[in-house]
């Protein structure tokens, strides 16, 4: 949404109604991941894209015929191979689209939770009854803590997820925080780094990261409470730390929590969590020792892994090798 936001705003300034196609379903390859957006404004300006341009000629027609007063409509497009192959694609597809005129002020309400880094989920009847009709939601806890946009259970509602990048929170500002911090802004995710060394929490010492605190791990969790768009990755190495920032993440809505340190330290910073009155049930949020086993050996491996399993845990997947998989390869989280 966020990237025709600007026409579209421009189109509801001088009074234009517009249309909205958005994927909400893919199956095998996709050149467009669901939640994409095509905008096309009554006097036939476009805005966004759903495929890439082998199937926008169509959802154009389809646009111009909502806004002339047909009701709103799911359409699917099979991809051929051929054309798959020229969007850069080893191999076609399908996309469901859905094709209904905005309501402006729903657009509108949409833009100022955006600017102000808030989240929302717009559910859209899809399909069956109540075609078209539409609810906004700042509070459902199950369609925000999955992060993004797809189909409800029953195939008939579409959750359209809005709000800031997901977070990635790192108690420790050592070298692995920078690669970290690096690889996650390669991904969009907005980084913070913190640590109660003032010596170590520096702008030179971790260049990438978005935002520095200088605190305590209850200070720091009090400060950014984490929820289910955070991961929170605890790499200090030292019980005074450790401890605190553990034992504060599990308290929270974090959707991961992950500590570096080997096998014998998980154990016995285990036991110092128990004896601390962190319920045992709670224990089996952490990750640690934290990442995916790809042997990694370098703070940058080492990021590498760490990151994966965040991704993994993000989309509800083991993290194992595709090849010995069964679900579709992209995860219809979008």
């Amino acid at each position: 949404m966020k990237e025709i936001l600007g026409d579209v705003e421009r189109w509801r300034a001088r009074g234009e109604r517009f249309a909205l196609a958005t994927v909400v379903a893919t199956r095998r390859s996709a050149p467009r991941p669901i939640g994409s957006k095509l905008a096309v404004s009554e006097s036939g300006e476009m805005a966004g894209s759903v495929s890439g341009g082998c199937v926008e000629n169509d959802v154009y027609e389809h646009a111009k015929q909502v806004l002339a007063g047909d009701p709103p409509r799911l359409l699917t497009y099979g991809i051929s191979d051929e054309m798959a192959f020229s969007l850069g694609l080893p191999c076609g597809g399908e996309i469901d689209v859905f094709v209904e005129e905005a309501d402006p002020a729903l657009v509108r309400r949409i833009r100022e939770l955006v600017d102000r880094d808030e989240r929302a989920v717009l559910f859209t009847v899809v399909e069956g009854d109540d075609l078209g009709a539409r609810t906004l939601s700042t509070d459902d806890g199950d369609a925000l803590r999955r992060g993004r946009s797809h189909l409800t259970d029953d195939g008939k509602v579409f959750a359209d997820v809005f709000g800031p990048p997901p977070r990635l929170l790192v108690f420790g500002a050592v070298d692995t925080a920078e690669e970290l911090c690096r690889l996650a802004k390669q991904l969009g995710w907005r980084t913070i780094v913190a640590d109660a060394r003032g010596k170590f929490a520096t702008a030179e010492r971790v260049p990438s990261a978005d935002r520095m605190i200088v605190a305590w791990p209850e200070e720091v969790l009090a400060q950014v409470r984490p929820g289910s768009d955070t991961a929170v990755v605890v790499l200090t190495h030292d019980d005074k730390f450790d401890l605190p920032a553990l034992k504060g993440a599990l308290e929270t809505d974090a959707l991961y929590v992950g500590a570096l340190g080997s096998r014998r330290n998980q154990a016995r910073r285990r036991e110092r969590l128990l004896d601390a009155g962190v319920p045992e049930e709670a224990l089996g949020r952490i990750a640690g020792p934290c990442g995916l086993d790809i042997g990694a050996g370098s703070p940058a491996e080492t990021a590498v892994s760490i990151m994966s399993e965040i991704l993994a845990v993000r989309a509800g997947r083991a993290g194992g090798p595709l090849k010995q998989g069964h679900q579709r390869i992209h995860a219809e989280v979008g």
